[in-house]
C-alpha cells in the first residue's frame, strides 16, 4: 500500500473541512478525486502532501507513518511529486534547472541523466536551454511533470493539472500523462471536478461531498451503481420520475421497475439517465399512447436531444430528456411512445 488515510479529520477555525476520511491508493493505482468545489478533495490532496495538518488521524507513506496528529513529516521529505494547477514553474530558470531542481539529494554525477531521462520520457528533451514563457501551455505541464517525476516519487499528487489547456489539448496531455505515470508504476492522486476527465484517468474514483466520501469504487460502479441521488446525477444529466411501491416494485408514468427493500406505498424516486429512455415514432394514432409527446428535439450530431412531455391516468405532466441516434428527429408535438431501461433505472427513497 503506498499511500493511506485512516479517519482524517481537518477543520478551518472551528468548521469541518474533511470528517473522518479514509482511503487508501496501491502503487501503480491512478485515484482521482471528485466532487464539486468546496467538497474537501483539494484539502485531502494537501494532507496527502503534508501541506495542511489534521487535527485528528494518520496518514501513511509506505509503512511510514508521515502524520498522526502530534508528528507531521515535512512536505519535502515525503519523496511525493506535486503537479499544481499553474505548473508553478520558476521563470528565470530554463526546462533543464527547472526539472533539475529537485534533485539536490541526487549525486551531481547523475543530475545530467535522470534530468535527460525524465525530458525524454515527457517528450521535451528537445527544449532543455527553453525557457518557460517560450513554451504553449501543453508544453508547460509536460515539464512541470517531468519536474514532478524527476526525483523518482513514490506518489504523484495532481491539483486539477488539465484545466487550464484548451479542450483539444485537454485530451491529448491528460491522456499523455496517464500512459507515463502507468508506465511509472507510481502511485498517483488526482484532483478533479470534471467527471469524464475522472472516468478517463482513473482506475478508481472517490466521490466527495461536504467533507464527505460519498463513494469509492471504479468508473464502471459509480455510473452504473449509484449510492443515492448526488452520486447518480454528478456524472451527468438524470430524469427523476416520481413513483410508489407496489408489490416490489416502483410504478411510474414509463412502467414497473423492479424494486425491492422499500415498504408497500412508500413514495420513491425513479432515477434514469437520458440515454436510457427510449422512443419509437407512431406512424398513425390507432391505438398509440397519445400521452407522450414531443416538446423540442435538437440535432447535436451523433446524436439528438429530445425534450419530451408525459401525462399519467391523473392528467399529471412529466418532462423528460432522452438522448437518442442522431438520424432521430421527430417533429415538435409529434405523438411518441417512451419507455425506459428499467436494468439501467435507479431506485431511492424520495427527496
Amino acid at each position: 500500500m503506498s499511500l493511506k488515510l485512516e479517519n482524517i479529520e481537518l477543520a478551518f477555525d472551528g468548521f469541518c473541512v474533511l470528517n473522518r476520511i479514509n482511503l487508501s491508493v496501491d502503487r501503480g493505482e491512478f485515484v482521482c478525486l471528485l466532487g464539486p468545489s468546496g467538497c474537501g478533495k483539494t484539502s485531502t490532496l494537501r494532507v496527502c502532501a503534508g501541506l495542511e495538518t489534521p487535527i485528528h488521524g494518520r496518514v501513511i507513506i509506505d509503512d511510514q507513518i508521515v502524520t498522526d496528529g502530534s508528528d507531521v513529516l515535512p512536505p519535502e521529505k515525503r519523496k511525493i511529486g506535486f503537479l499544481f494547477q499553474d505548473f508553478a514553474l520558476f521563470p528565470h530558470l530554463n526546462v533543464f534547472k527547472n526539472v533539475a531542481f529537485g534533485l539536490k539529494d541526487f549525486p551531481k554525477s547523475e543530475i545530467q541523466d535522470r534530468v535527460q531521462e525524465v525530458l525524454t520520457q515527457v517528450r521535451m528533451e528537445k527544449y532543455a536551454n527553453a525557457l518557460p514563457h517560450m513554451l504553449s501551455g501543453g508544453q508547460q505541464q509536460r515539464v512541470a511533470l517531468a519536474r514532478a517525476m524527476a526525483p523518482q516519487p513514490r506518489i504523484i499528487l495532481l491539483d486539477e493539472p488539465f484545466s487550464g489547456l484548451d479542450s483539444g489539448l485537454r485530451a491529448e496531455i491528460r491522456d499523455q500523462t496517464l500512459h507515463i505515470l502507468k508506465s511509472s508504476n507510481v502511485a498517483a492522486v488526482m484532483v478533479t471536478h470534471d467527471p469524464e476527465e475522472a472516468m478517463f484517468m482513473g482506475d478508481r474514483i472517490i466521490l466527495m461531498k461536504d467533507g464527505n466520501i460519498v463513494q469509492d469504487g471504479t468508473p464502471t460502479e459509480l455510473y452504473s451503481q449509484p449510492v443515492d441521488h448526488f452520486a447518480a446525477s454528478f456524472f451527468g444529466e438524470i430524469n427523476i420520475l416520481k413513483g410508489v411501491i407496489k408489490n416490489d416494485q416502483a410504478k411510474t408514468v414509463l412502467g414497473y421497475v423492479p424494486a425491492k427493500g422499500f415498504k408497500e406505498g412508500e413514495k420513491v424516486d425513479v432515477l434514469v439517465r437520458p440515454e436510457n429512455i427510449n422512443i419509437q415514432r407512431v406512424l398513425d394514432d390507432i391505438g398509440t399512447n397519445e400521452k407522450a409527446h414531443i416538446m423540442a428535439a435538437r440535432y447535436l450530431g451523433r446524436e439528438s436531444l429530445l425534450h419530451i412531455r408525459l401525462e399519467d391516468e391523473n392528467a399529471n405532466t412529466t418532462h423528460l430528456h432522452a438522448r437518442v441516434d442522431g438520424q432521430l428527429l421527430p417533429k415538435e408535438n409529434e405523438s411518441i411512445m417512451a419507455t425506459m431501461d428499467y436494468e439501467r433505472a435507479f431506485v431511492f427513497r424520495a427527496s
